[in-house]
């Protein structure tokens, strides 16, 4: 690829968390310390806020490489679950094996194994990414074991970690108990402008640039301009300016190849991705984002999710950093995307170990189309393409 053309050791945009490359903003450095906070306070509950792509997972990647070894931790990163399969996931992180058990049982195994650690000196905290995505029953799961307690001081420590819409959620008033419990909140907004330049400088460094600058300058404002302070976004468009460059053989990017990037990626300035198609309807769970089509996910069968597709990137793969995470051995880290504008969704391979198929031809770039079944390992996703009734709905408002 493009290290030998650049003189770099690594790839310095990949999408995946990785503590060493994290830029320590103003606001991340303040939301880590909030973080870290949870472990020297005994009643320590902390929610971390931000849009998709802000580094919320990873922050937690980072928080979790520096505890000391009197921390013992659960993450849970799969969070449409029931009560009972919340519970269980919790135990699992654990080491237990709490399958087929009462919810009484998983209950009294936890508050068992909470008190214990208490007893040994450990200090326990449970991060849930995605909370977003928890139900109001397995959020009162939640505010119950946040209040198992020693006759000293409280045993759990907690920190949720999701989307704006979570803090909407925990303002309803059937939570008011759990945000009670809450001791600090914090909302992770984009980066500025100048913190954006900082981070990609930043990343390239990291990465092996040893201070040389290979993104000219006049690409800075256009990068702003189209990733809105978005570290995800970022890391997208630099990624493939870079590509561009490399297929050019220019050991510099510039405006043109920043250009390049955007017109492969279909992508519209950020400030429009809200306001382009207002009439449009949007994902309560993404602020501003243009629905324009779901998929329905099932494993052996069964419905798991359903999951909407959106104007930009979708990625789909194992770890708990993609936009739609499979959880099967047969799933690559990252191993497709489905790239989208308001006339096309493009589903293509990112060069995953077992392929993906469509109506069981295997593909590596395919124009999905409304009814389509995309399938990667166990999982069958069928697309359903909502742009039509969006046309007769503006026709209708005419």
């Amino acid at each position: 690829m493009y290290l030998e053309l650049f003189k770099l050791d690594e790839f310095p945009f990949r999408l995946s968390p990785d503590p060493q490359f994290v830029y320590w903003s103003k606001q991340h450095s303040r939301a880590k310390a909030y973080m870290e906070s949870t472990i020297w306070l005994t009643d320590g509950f902390v929610v971390i806020t931000g849009e998709i792509g802000s580094g919320k997972t990873t922050l937690i990647q980072s928080f979790l490489a520096e505890l000391e070894d009197d921390v013992v931790f659960a993450q849970v990163s799969q969070t449409q679950i029931s009560p009972v399969q919340f519970l269980q996931a919790v135990l699992v992180e654990f080491g237990f094996e709490p399958f087929k058990k009462r919810k009484a049982e998983l209950l009294d195994m936890l508050n068992m194994y909470l008190i214990e650690q208490f007893a040994e000196g450990r200090k326990v905290v449970l991060i849930i990414d995605e909370a977003q995505n928890l139900s109001t029953k397995v959020l009162e799961e939640i505010r119950l074991l946040s209040g198992v307690e020693t006759h000293k001081e409280k045993v759990l420590r907690i920190i949720l970690a999701g989307q704006p819409e979570l803090n909407r959620t925990l303002d309803s008033p059937e939570l008011m108990q759990l945000a009670q419990r809450v001791r600090l909140r914090f909302h992770l907004g984009p980066l500025t402008s100048r913190e954006t330049r900082a981070y990609i400088q930043h990343r390239l460094d990291i990465a092996g640039a040893a201070g040389r600058e290979i993104f000219s300058d006049e690409t800075y404002p256009l990068i702003t301009r189209f990733c809105g302070g978005i570290p995800r976004l970022i890391n997208t468009l630099c990624d493939t300016a870079m590509l561009c460059a490399y297929a050019d053989e220019s050991e510099n990017v510039t405006v043109d190849f920043i250009e390049s990037a955007i017109e492969e990626l279909q992508w519209v300035e950020f400030s429009e991705r809200t306001s382009r198609f207002a009439h449009y309807r949007t994902d309560p769970n993404v602020t501003g984002s243009l629905v324009v089509g779901k998929l329905l996910v099932a494993q052996n069968g069964e419905a798991t999710n359903e999951v909407p597709v959106t104007c930009g990137r979708l990625i789909i793969g194992r770890t708990s950093d993609n936009d739609l995470r499979l959880n099967s051995k047969f799933v690559s880290r990252h191993h497709a995307q489905i790239v989208t504008d308001m006339q096309h969704s493009i589903l293509e391979d990112l060069n995953s170990t077992n392929g993906v198929f469509v109506r069981h031809q295997r593909v590596k770039k395919h124009r999905l189309r409304d009814g389509d079944v995309i399938q990667i390992g166990k999982h069958e996703m069928r697309y359903v393409d909502e742009r039509g009734a969006y046309v007769q709905r503006v026709a209708a408002d005419k």
